[in-house]
Parts: C-alpha cells; sequence; structure tokens
C-alpha cells in the first residue's frame, strides 16, 4: 500500500492549494478529485459566473449608447468556455509538470475517495479498479454544491441551479431568480445587464441582500428596477412548476394576496450544502455539525490527523478563504505553530452593478452587537476617477469605533472599480490600527482609492470637501444605543 505524509481529497480550489503548500514542506502529497481537476471553482462557480458578468457589463456599457444592441448567447456562452479551459489547462500542466520532475512529492489520482479509517483511503476509478493508499494526515476539500427544493423539479435545462445556466441555448425572454441573496442578485444582474431577458426576483425578506446594510441593498435593487427587473419584495414561493416547456410560478405576499406568473426559465439559488456524502465519514469518526457541515476547530477536525477546508466547512462559501484555510490547516500539519486563522478582515466582492466590495463589519452587524461607532459616507459623484469615467452612482462608507483611536470596524465600497479600493483598509483591521497613516499617504490621482482616504481625511477633520457644506453627498454620523445623530464635526 502506497503512503503519503497527505492525501488531500478535493481538486477544488482549496485542494490543490493545500497540496502545493504541503510540497513546500517537502512532503509526498496524494491529490484525489473525482471529476474535474479545479472543482465547482473552475467549472459552475466563480471563474464561470463571474466572466458571466464581466461580458454582461461590458453589453451594459454598449447599450448604454446603443440601446437595440443583441447579444449571442452562444458566443456569450463560448468566452465563458474559453475562460474555463484556459484555468484548467493551467491547472493541468502544473499538475502534470510536478508528477514528472526528479524528486516527486505531488501525485494525482482520479476517482472517488472514500475513508476505510482515519489513515486510510480507498479510490475508486474507472473499470471498477480500487485501490487503497494511506496517509499521516488526511485533508477533506469536497466542496459544495447548489441547495435544492424538495417540491421543485430542477432539470437544469428549464429550472436550473447556477450549475445549469450553461445549460441554456439561448437568451430566456424571461426567468424568475429564486434567491435574493449574492448568487441569486449577481445572475439577476447579468441577465438584466443584457437586456434581452425580463428577470424576476423572489425576495422573501422586504429588500434584497438581508445581511448587507439597507443603503446598499437600495442601490442595487434601484439598478436593477432601471434595467426592467422586477423585484417581489415580501413574497414567499407557493409552488413552482414546468407547464408546457415553460415554468410557472405562484406567490404569497405578506398582506396575503397571492399572484401567478409564467416565464421561459427558474434559476434557483437558495444557498449550497456540503458535499459530504459517500466519503466514509463514519468510518473514520468524523464529527458533521447541525447544519450537515463537517465541524472543525481552526481547520481541524475531531480526529486529530483529519482537517478540513472550504465549502465543505460552509461556514464561509468563498474561494479566498477555502484556499486559505486549506494552507492554515497544512502549516498546522506540518509547520511551526501559528496563530488561529482570524476571518475578520475577509475581503469580498459582490459582482452587481455596480459591484459592492466589503471589510469587516457591517452597520447593521455593529447595531446588532450595540457596539458604539462612527459613520462617514461619501458619494461617489465627488471622486474624480468616478467623474472622469462618467459612473458616479455609489458611494464609499466606513465604520470606525467611537473613541479617539477610531479603529476601522469595516468598510463598504458600492460604485465602479469598488473592489480596487478595499484592500489597504482590510489591512488596518486585519493589524487593528487606527486611520492617521492610511489618510495621509499620497494616493495616485485620479483613483477610486481617495475616495477611502477623503473618508478618512472626514473622520479627521480635514477633508477637503467639508460635510456641512456638501450635506447630501458627505454624511457623518454616530451611533450609539441603536441611536444614530448626523453630526459635523467629528472632533
Amino acid at each position: 500500500m502506497e503512503h503519503y505524509d497527505l492525501i488531500v481529497i478535493g481538486g477544488g480550489p482549496s485542494g490543490f492549494a493545500g497540496a502545493m503548500r504541503a510540497i513546500d514542506f517537502g512532503k509526498k502529497v496524494l491529490m484525489i478529485e473525482k471529476k474535474h481537476l479545479g472543482g465547482a471553482g473552475v467549472y459552475d462557480g466563480v471563474l464561470s459566473s463571474k466572466t458571466f458578468w464581466e461580458y454582461s457589463m461590458k453589453v451594459s456599457a454598449i447599450r448604454e449608447n446603443v440601446p437595440e444592441y443583441k447579444v449571442n448567447f452562444a458566443e456569450m456562452l463560448q468566452t465563458v468556455n474559453e475562460a474555463i479551459y484556459e484555468r484548467k489547462t493551467q491547472m493541468t500542466l502544473h499538475s502534470q509538470i510536478l508528477q514528472n520532475i526528479p524528486k516527486q512529492l505531488f501525485f494525482y489520482e482520479k476517482g472517488d475517495a472514500y475513508l476505510l479509517d482515519k489513515h486510510t483511503v480507498q479510490i475508486s476509478k474507472k473499470d471498477d479498479v480500487i485501490k487503497k493508499v494511506s496517509a499521516d494526515n488526511i485533508l477533506i476539500c469536497t466542496g459544495s454544491r447548489p441547495r435544492h427544493v424538495a417540491n421543485i423539479n430542477i432539470d437544469e435545462n428549464i429550472i436550473v441551479t447556477s450549475d445549469g445556466v450553461k445549460n441554456f441555448t439561448s437568451l430566456p425572454k424571461s426567468m424568475v431568480v429564486l434567491g435574493a441573496g449574492v448568487i441569486g442578485c449577481e445572475f439577476a444582474t447579468i441577465f438584466s445587464n443584457l437586456g434581452q431577458t425580463k428577470v424576476y426576483l423572489i425576495d422573501k425578506a422586504e429588500r434584497i441582500l438581508p445581511f448587507e446594510d439597507k443603503d446598499i441593498a437600495d442601490v442595487v435593487t434601484g439598478n436593477l428596477e432601471s434595467r426592467g427587473a422586477v423585484v417581489h419584495h415580501g413574497a414567499s414561493l407557493k409552488r413552482m412548476e414546468i407547464k408546457n416547456g415553460a415554468v410557472e410560478y405562484e406567490l404569497i405576499y405578506t398582506d396575503g394576496r397571492t399572484e401567478i406568473i409564467n416565464v421561459e426559465k427558474a434559476l434557483i439559488s437558495i444557498g449550497r450544502v456540503a458535499n459530504v456524502e459517500n466519503l466514509g465519514l463514519e468510518n473514520a469518526g468524523i464529527k458533521l455539525t447541525e447544519r450537515g457541515a463537517i465541524w472543525n476547530d481552526d481547520t481541524q477536525t475531531n480526529i486529530s490527523n483529519i482537517f478540513v477546508a472550504g465549502d465543505v466547512t460552509t461556514a464561509i462559501a468563498l474561494v479566498n478563504v477555502g484556499e486559505r484555510e486549506a494552507r492554515h490547516a497544512v502549516v498546522r500539519m506540518f509547520g511551526p505553530t501559528i496563530k488561529p486563522l482570524s476571518y475578520k478582515n475577509i475581503s469580498t466582492i459582490m459582482f452587481l452593478n455596480p459591484e459592492v466590495a466589503s471589510v469587516g463589519m457591517s452597520e447593521l452587524e455593529c447595531k446588532a452587537k450595540g457596539i458604539p461607532h462612527k459613520v462617514v459616507k461619501l458619494d461617489y459623484s465627488t471622486n474624480a476617477r468616478a467623474i472622469a469615467m462618467r459612473k458616479t452612482n455609489g458611494f464609499f462608507k466606513i465604520i470606525v469605533t467611537n473613541d479617539s483611536g477610531m479603529r476601522i470596524l469595516g468598510m463598504r465600497v458600492i460604485g465602479e472599480h469598488a473592489s480596487s479600493a478595499i484592500q489597504a483598509v482590510a489591512y488596518l483591521v486585519y493589524t487593528n490600527q487606527g486611520i492617521k497613516e492610511l489618510a495621509d499617504m499620497m494616493h495616485p490621482h485620479p483613483s477610486i482609492i481617495e475616495g477611502v482616504q477623503e473618508c478618512l481625511r472626514m473622520l479627521l477633520n480635514k477633508s477637503i470637501y467639508k460635510p456641512y457644506v456638501f450635506k447630501d453627498k458627505l454624511k457623518c454620523y454616530v451611533c450609539e444605543n441603536g441611536v444614530c445623530t448626523p453630526i459635523e464635526s467629528l472632533n
């Protein structure tokens, strides 16, 4: 039986990152993947959906000047498949070369992995070939899949999850999206950007993106509706079924009224579930959470030599988080003692129109936790780069502690190039620093990140534009005990 220092189950972003980190320690590592190297992160997840989004944003820009511009869905899909092929080829060539160098440390097997005990894994390959291998340590990175609804027939052609969008042969004339979280809003954005699909979005809550601040959700909603999308606020799905090759769905609203609507396609986006089935977890004694994910403490399961990373924990389903968790787990196995992972400085992007970037706590979280805080908001219309791009829809918002130290608790940016503005602030959140140094830096001009600098200057009472002059564009307020009070001077 072949023995390894580490067996990685799952060849998606997390598994691949973990395997590569183990090589850094000179360890012999086997990675097992049952479908495609790269996993959902390449084929059905982030890469494909963000390529769709990038394409749709280009189309949206064209349609601002040429409203009658039409999209060929086959060409759009080809662009997505080219992106997938490029990424897949990179990872495949990288893996093949690693398997053919003189001092081989990386090994790869395609097949289904099944734990026989905490050190032994059975691999079921094609043609009923069975192979057993063992390792000192095991890292489980089997990812997740879209959640299904028990009473809805998801055929991945007419009613689809995010996995089935690539099965469309043309742009639908109408489509309903069930689920107003990040993924649902992203796909609603993509199809509404293209201008050929009437988009309906079912929002059970009173507003979309219920985990985010209301001002963010309001801008996103307004932009969706300006592109013809219909948001069903406060609506619960009573039924959804395929009739005559199309979709009929019935809603019931909070006021008791009902509505029946017919569309060509439906996209179900109500979260994801961990891929934990048929792994033999019970043979190794691995504990699951109440939600059916693998329990872990700083990436280590209840079995000391078995670790876990990525979506299979369902804690935070982001590629950057999964990769970081996998690398952290490997260092815990083979490296020096390190401090636990911190999730407080995670930078995220929501690919909407406009895009939303965030780090740290939101106003909603601060209020829920009773944390006194100060908030500054700066409208995009005051930013020279946004003006030059003619993209002034959006704002910067920074949340700090309500004391003289003014440590950054969180930040939200919605607007063009929002993602470029977030990383410096994420560093301040991570290192628990104040704002003075970043406020005094010489930022490039014109740039979106100057908006961050001007927010910090507002906190320090030395902004170029004064909030008591541009009251509609610059806002400052303090929140304590659930009450927010506007202020003109923050000192």
